[in-house]
């Protein structure tokens, strides 16, 4: 009888230590972040031509935000600010960090070109807290040795320093004209991938996790698709119907970008990982002009900041936290990405005074009802951006600025800035005492890449479905 009431006792006293272990371990985090996608491009998103199947699998399991935003329309800054934090503008970048393209008038030109090394990123908060972070794919925040991502907080790194790359295996000579090109694991050890470079990231993150079951990670898959040179494998290009050209061949790279997100997720399942990961998905800026992205209903696109320029698709997934099948529609901002994994790895992202971001847990969860932020800004040589509520207003350098109410008018086709001066009057000064809180850019463009760019948004002025 003693005996049966010890093992009552015994077993009751594991299965409260079992609970408690469970519920004390990390969070794991993996970020899924896609390169030029179109904010339409997926299923979850209401594409009927773009196959996106583990990608809407996750849209159901989590939250889709509908206002999600970039803090700029391009590549490099847009990072920047994502994994600081932190308006990238406030440490002097504004312009994607491109050898050869850059005005001699910059502070910084060439191989120089990168994120501040006084700046700290989300791996150099969460590796202090126990966490082992890799970043997969495109790193685009500098190419000199010391902007590495291995000197920037994170444990390992297989990509690219640059912004964009062949998607196949680069040969011997190409692979030496441009080092940002190279494929890399670690550190200065070059090594091309022998498949389509979205698999490589996929399998590879798999292989990570898989070494890391037993401790909490970190993974930041910054994939190059869908960004150009836009190249696919025969057998995704054979599934795809009813497209052609540019169009088809984005849908196939898509395919295989969706396939590594599929990929990455089986193996959190596999591992027993799937409950106590926090996973989001999203997009580095809007979908480019060039390359047949479909923005719809935003009008705009890459480069400028009509809403198809800065508005991307987002999904957050967190058992058991985030209600499954269900939606955001307050806007919140990449910069939110920091502290809330910061607190998620169970730090303290309040103590971390120069961030410009927000957890976004309290709001998801309904814990806090109000808007993450009431006022987001962008800002790029000239051009300015506020929006302060459902208000939007546009500076531009060559026309008069333009104002919307993004509540009634989501394609920006209805300028009310004749119609409400006094709130041109008022943003313009919002905007104004802002930016004289910024340093000046580090390094810009040659000033007729920003032409270019004010040309694009008069072409992309009218949402398409495609």
């Amino acid at each position: 009888m003693k005996q049966t009431k010890f093992l009552g006792i015994l077993t009751v006293c594991l299965f409260t230590f079992c609970v408690n272990s469970i519920s004390a371990k990390k969070t794991n985090i993996v970020f899924l972040f896609a390169d030029d996608a179109g904010y339409h491009d997926f299923g979850f998103q209401g594409s009927k031509t773009f196959e996106s199947p583990n990608l809407d699998k996750l849209a159901k399991e989590g939250m889709v935000f509908k206002q999600a935003y970039t803090t700029a329309a391009v590549c490099g800054p847009s990072r920047a600010g994502l994994l600081t934090g932190r308006y990238q503008q406030r440490f002097g970048i504004e312009e994607n960090n491109v050898p050869g393209y850059m005005s001699h008038s910059s502070k910084l030109l060439a191989d120089e070109m990168g994120l501040p090394l006084d700046e700290k990123t989300i791996a150099d908060y969460l590796g202090p807290l126990g966490y082992k972070s890799i970043i997969l794919g495109k790193w685009h925040l500098g190419n000199a040795d010391k902007y590495h991502p291995i000197a920037r907080g994170f444990d390992e790194f297989y990509g690219f320093r640059g912004g964009a790359r062949s998607f196949f295996p680069l040969t011997q000579k190409l692979a030496f004209d441009r080092k940002e090109d190279r494929w890399e694991r670690g550190y200065a050890n070059f090594e091309e991938p022998d498949r389509y470079t979205t698999d490589a990231i996929g399998d590879e993150a798999c292989d990570f996790i898989e070494r890391h079951k037993n401790k909490p990670f970190f993974v930041y898959a910054s994939f190059n698709a869908v960004h150009t040179p836009l190249e696919a494998l025969p057998e995704d290009l054979a599934k795809v119907k009813g497209l052609s050209g540019k169009r088809k061949k984005l849908a196939a790279m898509n395919i295989a970008m969706d396939r590594a997100c599929g990929k990455i997720m089986d193996k959190l399942r596999e591992l027993g990982l799937e409950e106590n990961t926090l996973i989001v998905f999203s997009n580095d800026n809007g979908g480019p002009d060039g390359s047949m992205t479909c923005n719809y209903p935003l009008s705009g696109c890459k480069s400028n900041h009509l809403e198809g320029g800065i508005r991307v698709p987002m999904v957050m997934k967190f058992p058991n936290v985030i209600k499954a099948g269900s939606t955001y529609d307050y806007p919140v901002s990449m910069l939110d990405m920091l502290p809330t994994f910061v607190n998620a790895a169970g730090g303290n992202a309040d103590a971390i005074t120069n961030i410009d971001g927000v957890d976004l847990m309290p709001y998801v969860t309904k814990q806090n009802k109000a808007r993450p932020h009431e006022v987001l800004f962008w800002k790029k040589e000239n051009r300015g951006v506020v929006r302060q509520g459902d208000w939007k207003l546009l500076r531009y350098p060559d026309r008069p600025a333009e104002l919307y109410n993004l509540a009634k008018d989501v394609t920006e086709s209805n300028n009310l800035a004749y119609k409400h001066p006094e709130k041109v009057k008022e943003l313009f000064k919002v905007l104004w005492e802002w930016e004289g809180e910024l340093e000046r850019p580090l390094w810009q463009l040659k000033r007729v890449y920003e032409v270019n760019a004010m040309e694009r948004m008069d072409v992309k002025r009218t949402p398409v479905l495609d």
